[in-house]
Order: structure tokens, then sequence, then C-alpha cells
């Protein structure tokens, strides 16, 4: 039965130290996202505890609650609706400010690689979108079907991808606490037809250069010189000045350093990532496929975004990410070896059931908290599973059959569609669909043989 999404939201804002102490609301695809002033007021058990709640993963300055797929929507919703509503105050403590406990701080990597992720989650609904119509328009192109409507798909298909530095720079400026709209502004430097006739170290710049990296460098910057105007320039002239020096600072710079400076690194990345496939494929893939679920499960597989928008931007797709879906490959491997091994445990049968379609089509989350993580064997089974088939995509990689995939978000067999490569759709997809079945093959045998104690053995042969 379906729980309540308004009972849910309510008892997350409760164990999340109530209304008063969430900052932000945000979500992914699976994960409710909060931003909280006091992390020591947070009960993450009592969050884990909740009915419908997957999995808590704490970062010392916001709370991730796993919900699921289509859950998390409609509970982030009534969410934000709660902490919108007034509260009362919270009781002052005896320094005169509002009594909290001593938070437990992120460290500054994880702290950057979450607001990164903040920058960049709220993107991943529009690049699915339009790279599930981009597939199709690659299928309508090389099939000859429907000339008349390729041209209209394709501008659909694209207008996003052309302008998402805009987009980057405004949720940049929103992050680190600038004007969103200046940042945005400044971020279109980067993509406007007339950098074409601008000069930058001995070269014309290209428009694009740069990509998202560069967006992203251009509204950090923006937002840095207009809190410097904020604190000196005076109130009457503020409404005119400040925006005006934003721009005008932050664009100069944009487009005689930070474009050419971000081309570069953009540049390097597609350079690194071809020479480790093409040179080191199976390691590089093994590697890839099976750390990737511990990623996912500390939250930090979001900061990857910039990598897969640079890769799509620079090369037509990106072949990091069919290497890391192979996780999921594992990950539902190792499901229906427990689902098989613990036959009387009928309430795990029932979430590996009600999980494995949504682990199917590239959602793990579930799988992890509702049956991996718990049991702790299988969860480093399937991680074994995810590195065998990561290693099998990356082995046709150095080969030179290249796989990758033309937007983020999807995966397992929902990424089918997004498939692309230098050898065309077809090759890619037997490729993936070969890694698939490897990690689900590696990930089943390695758990039925080895991912369960003597006690669990025994308890399924009871």
């Amino acid at each position: 039965m379906r729980n309540d999404p308004a009972s849910t939201a309510a008892a997350v804002l409760a164990r999340a130290g109530g209304p008063g102490n969430v900052t932000s609301v945000a979500h992914c695809m699976t994960r409710l996202r909060l931003g909280v002033a006091d992390p020591a007021a947070v009960d993450a058990e009592g969050l884990r505890a909740l009915p419908g709640v997957l999995g808590v993963v704490t970062d010392g300055a916001g709370v991730q609650i796993v919900l699921g797929p289509g859950v998390v929507e409609e509970v982030t919703a009534r969410t934000e609706a709660l902490v919108r509503e007034p509260a009362p105050a919270r009781p002052a403590g005896p320094d005169g400010g509002a009594e909290a406990g001593h938070p437990r701080e992120a460290t500054p990597v994880k702290a950057l690689l979450r607001r990164v992720a903040n920058v960049f989650v709220p993107l991943i609904p529009a690049l699915i979108g339009c790279g599930v119509l981009a597939g199709l328009n690659g299928l309508l192109l090389n099939a000859g079907l429907l000339p008349a409507l390729t041209p209209a798909l394709t501008a659909v298909a694209s207008g996003f991808m052309a302008l998402i530095a805009v987009f980057v720079g405004h949720n940049t400026a929103k992050e680190f606490g600038g004007t969103p709209v200046l940042g945005g502004a400044v971020a279109a430097v980067v993509v406007y037809p007339g950098v074409a006739k601008v000069t930058a170290f001995g070269v014309h710049l290209v428009p694009g250069q740069g990509g998202v990296l560069g967006a992203l460098a251009a509204a950090l910057l923006a937002t840095r010189v207009e809190k410097w105007c904020r604190g000196r320039v005076p109130g009457a002239l503020d409404v005119l000045l400040t925006p005006t020096v934003t721009v005008l600072v932050s664009g100069l710079v944009t487009l005689y350093g930070l474009m050419y400076a971000a081309g570069v690194v953009a540049a390097a990345i597609g350079a690194a990532a071809d020479w480790l496939l093409a040179t080191t494929g199976p390691a590089a893939g093994l590697v890839l496929g099976g750390l990737f679920l511990p990623l996912v499960m500390l939250g930090l597989h979001q900061a990857l975004i910039p990598i897969h928008t640079t890769l799509i931007a620079q090369q037509g797709y990106t072949v990091l990410l069919p290497l890391l879906a192979m996780a999921g490959a594992g990950q539902v491997g190792a499901a229906l070896a427990v689902y098989v091994r613990l036959r009387h445990d009928v309430s795990l049968r029932t979430t590996i059931r009600s999980a494995l379609p949504a682990g199917l089509l590239g959602v793990g989350e579930p799988l992890i908290y509702g049956v991996s993580l718990p049991l702790g064997r299988p969860f480093v089974t399937a991680c074994g599973g995810g590195a065998a088939g990561g290693a099998f995509v990356g082995f046709f990689a150095m080969l030179g059959d290249k796989v990758g995939a033309t937007a983020i978000g999807p995966s397992g067999w929902a990424l089918f569609p997004l498939l692309a490569g230098n050898h065309g759709p077809g090759t890619a997809a037997a490729v993936y669909g070969g890694g698939l079945l490897t990690g689900y093959a590696v990930g089943f045998a390695a758990t039925y043989l080895f991912g369960f104690t003597s006690r669990s053995r025994a308890a399924a042969s009871a």
C-alpha cells in the first residue's frame, strides 16, 4: 500500500529538525534533498525507520532521503508547502541565539561536490527528455522515415543543449548566493554566436567554448563580483551600478580568460576519457563499474554530471555513463541471487519483487538500501558484478568499439534509446547489452556463492 505523500512529508520534516531547520528543498530522480541549518537536529535513524524511506545520506550541511522515482516528486511538493508555512520561533539559547547543537561539518570536498550537484541536478529532467527525443530523431534519420518531422525534432531536442550554459549559470548563482539572472546573463556570453569575432590568446573564440565548465566559472565570478559591489555601492545606485559592473567585469573576464581556460580543460577531459578507454579499457571499466555503487550510496554520483555534459557537448555522447551503468546490472544480479537463496524470507523477497523493475531501468537505490546494503556481503558482490560488466564494455572500447550515451539520467534498459557510438547505434546496443548480461551473471554468481555467511545459509535452507 502506497504511503500518503503529505504524511511522509510531515514525518520527514519532524525528523529533520522541523520546518525552521530546513534551508532548502530539492529533489533528483529518487532523493529528497534537504539543506539544514543545524545538522545535529536531524534524526537520521528516525528518518530511516519511516515507512517508504529506502535510505538516508547525511553530508554535514544537508540530508538526502531516498524515496524512489515518482514518490519523490509528490513528497517534495508537500515538503516545500510545509516549509513555506509560518512557524513559531525557535527557543533562544543562553547566548540569545537560536538553540542549536554542534553541527557535524562536511569535509570541504564533500561540501563542494554537494554544491556542484545542486547546480546540475535540477537540469536532469530536461537532459533526459531532450536526450530521448534526440535518440528517436537519430533513429528516424537513419531509417529515412518522416523527413518532414525530423527538422522539427532536431530543433526541439537540441535547443536546450545549445543554451544549457545559461541554465548552469542561473543555477550556479542561485546556489552560491548571487542573483540567478545575472549568473545566467554572464554565462550566456559563452554560447553567444558573436564571440567568434573575439580573439583571446591569439586565437578566435568559438561559441560554446568551455561549455558548462566555462558557464560554471563565469557565474561563480559574477557572484563574487556582485557581492563585492553590494558592499560598496551606495543604496541609491545599487540597482543601476551593481548589475552593470557585474555583467561587464565578469563578461570581459569570461571572454578573455575563462572561456579559453575552460576550453582547454574540456578538451583535456575528452582526451583523457578517450586515452583511458583506448589503452586501459578493461581495467578502467572494472574500476568505474565497481566503484559506482559506493558513490551512489554516498550521494556523490551527481558530481559527475559536469563531466558527462562536457563529453556530450564535445563528442556527442559520454563514454563514461555506459561503464558506470554496469553497477546497476551487478546490483540486479545480486538481488536475484538473494531472492533465490533466501526463499523463506518473505519480507525481503517482497522488497526485491517491488524494487526489481526500477533496478532493471537503472534506478538502483531501492535495491541498494532495501536489499544489498543491509545484508552487507551482497553489496560487495554487486560491486563485483558491476566491475565485470564495466570490464566487458571497456574491453570493446579498447578494441575500437566505443559506446556512449547522448544524455544522462536513465540507466539500465532505459539507456538503450540514448546509446550511440563510433560504429553506429546497433553495435553500441550490442556491446552495452552484453555488458548488462555480464553484470547480471557475475553479480548473481558472486552473490550466490560468496554473498552469505554460514548463518544466512542456514536460514536459507531452513
